[in-house]
């Protein structure tokens, strides 16, 4: 899942040292992703893993990292498939 993760934020977030150099753990928004660039990588994961993310999740910390968007995604497939 976070292969899949990496390719949408290369092509989706232009990072000034690209997506290749970053850790999972690495700070997206110290590597130059913006707000605006955080609201694309959403649409493009949602259309992508077919999920909408609730309002509860929509934050920066949710998208900081590789590791971070992945973690939210296991949990809404867990919520989806036990609800």
């Amino acid at each position: 899942m976070k292969a899949r993760i990496r390719e949408i934020i290369a092509r989706t977030v232009e990072l000034p040292g690209g997506i290749d150099g970053l850790s999972d753990t690495s700070d997206l928004y110290e590597a130059g992703m913006t707000s605006f660039a955080s609201v694309q990588l959403m649409l493009a994961l949602e259309e992508a893993f077919d999920i909408e993310f609730p309002e509860r999740m929509l934050n920066r910390r949710l998208f900081s990292s590789v590791s971070s968007i992945a973690a939210a995604l296991d949990e809404l497939s867990t919520e989806h498939v036990g609800g």
